[in-house]
């Protein structure tokens, strides 16, 4: 008897009136808003504009969401093209079953897209996001639980997840939370980038290389855990293939992108910083004007007193001139006097 299990959702929607609130797709909504709120923060750090990274996040979301579904479907064609299923229930993407790899991909193309529009080097933009996609996914995972989906071999372990329902041949007990698993590790790979990328100053797409490679180590164990159906090459399951090959794939990149374009970007998004330097430049300009208008005011008060100080000063010499001469006149007569008398 299990003594203690983590309890399966009873249902993974709620209605409100006719409106259906789903799970899983509250799940990868909160995740898309943690994703930009913190992409938009690094962003900022990093000396670009505040909205950048959500307008870019309007073209990448929708093609993630898109190629997420798409490599869901072709890897498990079989749970929507066999005999006995509705070739409908491929567009059902509320439902569950988004393929991370595909939305890495397409989301890629869509960010792209989007930076090429405003003019920002798609490198830097992705060691911005890459932390919130992890906890995007993180959360993200918890839309498994609502489904009662993706957990791995029975168990008795305390932290279990109990499994009710019975649909596509799921067969009732306790298992491994494969999706709690990842959840963690996804996790801690957003704290990994972050220390990662300031403890090292990451650029050119390091950062989210990082991301990527951190990633798929975890998922390759933890995928390994799993037992629904899924397709296997030599033994592994399609998915650790994959796991294994892009992992490859993005230690190589950090490896040659550190020598061929060592440091981080100067600038991630041009004209930043000179809007920012034009704003600084106003400021100068407007603090000058208000001196030079100090200025003036100082030199006519001193005008107008030296005006006041020198006014006087001219009567003053007038009068001296003018007694001068009457000394003067008052000998010439004195003079006179006396070679009369003399006379």
């Amino acid at each position: 008897m299990e003594l203690a299990f983590i309890p399966s959702p009873s249902r993974g929607v709620l209605h409100l009136g006719p409106i259906p609130l789903r799970g899983y797709a509250f799940c990868i909504i909160i995740g898309v808003f943690v994703a930009v709120w913190l992409g938009n923060r690094r962003w900022i750090a990093r000396g670009g504009r505040p909205g950048t990274v959500a307008d870019i996040a309007v073209w990448a979301v929708p093609f993630g969401l898109i190629g997420g579904r798409l490599y869901h479907v072709i890897t498990d064609y079989q749970l929507y093209f066999s005999e006995g299923r509705d070739w409908v229930d491929a567009f059902k993407i509320w439902e569950g079953g988004l393929g991370i790899w595909g939305a890495i991909a397409f989301g890629a193309v869509g960010a792209w897209i989007g930076a090429r529009r405003r003019g920002v080097p798609m490198p830097a933009y992705a060691d911005a996001v890459a932390p919130g996609i992890a906890l995007a996914q993180a959360i993200g995972r918890w839309g498994n639980w609502f489904n009662q989906e993706l957990y791995g071999k029975a168990t008795d372990l305390p932290w279990a997840v109990e499994i009710t329902s019975t649909a596509d041949g799921r067969v009732p007990g306790t298992y491994h939370p494969t999706f709690l698993y990842e959840s963690l590790w996804c996790i801690g790979v957003a704290l990994l980038v972050i220390w990662a990328d300031r403890r090292f100053k990451l650029g050119h797409g390091r950062a989210f290389a990082l991301y990527v490679a951190a990633y798929c180590a975890g998922r390759f164990w933890i995928e390994y855990m799993r037992v629904d159906d899924a397709h296997h090459i030599l033994g592994l399951r399609l998915n650790n293939w994959t796991a294994l090959f892009v992992f490859l794939l993005a230690v190589l990149y950090i490896v040659l992108s550190a020598r061929m374009r060592p440091g981080r970007e100067a600038v991630v998004e041009p004209g930043a910083d000179t809007a920012a330097g034009d704003t600084g430049s106003a400021a100068d300009k407007d603090v000058k004007d208000v001196k030079d208008s100090e200025n003036d005011a100082d030199a006519a008060e001193k005008g107008d007193a030296s005006g006041a100080t020198a006014a006087p000063e001219d009567p003053s010499g007038a009068d001296e001139a003018d007694a001068a001469d009457d000394a003067k006149d008052a000998e010439g007569v004195t003079n006179g006097a006396d070679s009369a008398k003399k006379g």
